[in-house]
């Protein structure tokens, strides 16, 4: 095949940022994507600063970023009684060289796909056409379609990227023998509310314990008049026993009277939780779910990215950000290899080894870790947290986690580009 075609099965976060960073590097890609029409799903997530500096070189910056979340200020872990266990600038105050973002996961979706399509054109993005599986021979590779009206057809190209999260049909074909996914037994409650901003304005806030907690923070700018923002907050109960619960349906819609009582009595001088909790228009549920790592992302001419790689539970925000870097690391190695298995091969070599370590990492609660700590020690409940965990403790515990999932401040600060400015594919 004298022109490489990169076909991308889902056009979730990660397949566009893929789509994009080929559009950039000069490489010609289809994006496959299920659904019948992209709508701005979902609620907040995080885009840690590792991941801001790539869309930062994709073309997208502070002012796109601007319309879909807000630069987050403060990172903190605050006890059962409200007192703090540890707190720390982020982005630009920490001294990175970028932002970390907080915002609207289906906005941040869109915004992704309204820059593919006015660089690449409507036709490179493909809805109602989900990927079933692939065959691949000494030519190249050929995915196999299926469409909303249950007809199949079928796409050749150079190569394959399986995109297409957490329920990857390309990740089933490439390992039959995976374990169904994983659940603990933790179940979120999502919802957004309009509300004043706490501490700083922009702060992520963790409160509770590891087994019994919320995820508080803003994902817009507050409004001038008002002062409020849209709030995003996360409920979280881990039950001790999970099979007691296996009807936890995925992302569904509940009434807030369902679970808003695990979090009476949750009120401090600076925080109502149950008023925030209540002030929601509607909430989701969802169980916490990840999958085991796999030895390989690739098969051939196939590679996994995103969560078809990797399924991470949230507890690390990091999520989105890791499948923003795998997309700019797998176009890197394609700059130095070509659109060729090598290529395939040179970044699963870099990326499944560490992120697969980032899987369990996470499951074991990640940066909330300290939460099991100070619930081990003490309960959750404590006067001065340096009488429960030394400051350079805590300090040690988060620069390990930041190391793990590649935002270390001075690592990150010093690198080079992943992509050089003005990089093309020799074809």
């Amino acid at each position: 095949m004298s022109t490489p075609l990169v076909l991308i099965a889902g056009g979730g976060i990660g397949g566009l940022s893929m789509a994009l960073t080929l559009e950039q590097i000069g490489v010609k890609c289809v994006v496959f994507e299920s659904v019948r029409e992209l709508k701005p799903l979902g609620v907040g997530i995080n885009l840690q600063p590792n991941a801001v500096r790539e869309l930062y070189d994709l073309g997208i910056g502070a002012d796109d970023l601007d319309t879909v979340g807000v630069p987050a200020k403060e990172w903190a872990l605050v006890g059962l009684n409200g007192n703090d266990i540890y707190a720390e600038p982020r982005g630009e105050l920490a001294g990175y060289n970028w932002p970390q973002y907080a915002v609207h996961r289906g906005e941040f979706h869109m915004l992704l796909y309204r820059k593919f399509v006015e660089r690449a054109g409507t036709d490179a993005v493909r809805l109602s056409c989900q990927v079933t599986g692939y065959e691949q021979d000494a030519e190249g590779v050929t995915a196999i379609i299926r469409h909303a009206d249950g007809s199949e057809s079928r796409e050749s190209g150079t190569i394959l990227i399986g995109a297409d999260g957490i329920h990857s049909n390309i990740r089933a074909q490439m390992h039959p023998d995976q374990p169904p996914i994983h659940w603990g037994g933790a179940v979120m409650w999502r919802g957004t509310t309009r509300a004043k901003p706490s501490r700083t304005g922009s702060s992520f806030l963790g409160l509770g314990t590891h087994k019994h907690r919320m995820v508080i923070y803003p994902i817009s700018h507050p409004d001038p008049d008002s002062g409020e923002a849209e709030i995003n907050w996360i409920a979280e109960v881990t039950y001790d026993d999970p099979s007691a619960h296996e009807n936890t349906g995925w992302f569904r819609q509940v009434q807030i009277d369902d679970f808003a009582h695990h979090f009476d009595g949750w009120t401090y001088d600076w925080l109502d939780v149950p008023a925030l909790i209540r002030g929601a228009s509607v909430a989701y549920e969802n169980p916490m779910i990840d999958r085991d790592p796999i030895p390989t992302w690739q098969d051939g001419k196939v590679v996994l990215m995103g969560d078809a790689a990797h399924a991470m539970y949230p507890t690390g925000s990091n999520g989105a950000s890791q499948a923003v870097i795998d997309a700019r690391t797998l176009a890197a190695a394609m700059l130095e290899h070509g659109v060729t298995e090598q290529a395939l091969a040179s970044y699963d070599a870099a990326l499944c080894g560490p992120v697969s370590e980032l899987i369990l990492r996470n499951r074991g609660a990640g940066p909330f870790g300290l939460l099991n700590m100070v619930d081990d020690r003490c309960g959750g409940e404590f006067d001065n947290i340096d009488d429960v965990i030394p400051a350079d403790e805590r300090a040690e515990f988060m620069a390990k986690y930041k190391a793990a999932a590649g935002f270390a401040i001075e690592k990150l600060n010093n690198a080079p580009r992943t992509i050089a400015e003005g990089a093309k594919v020799k074809t």
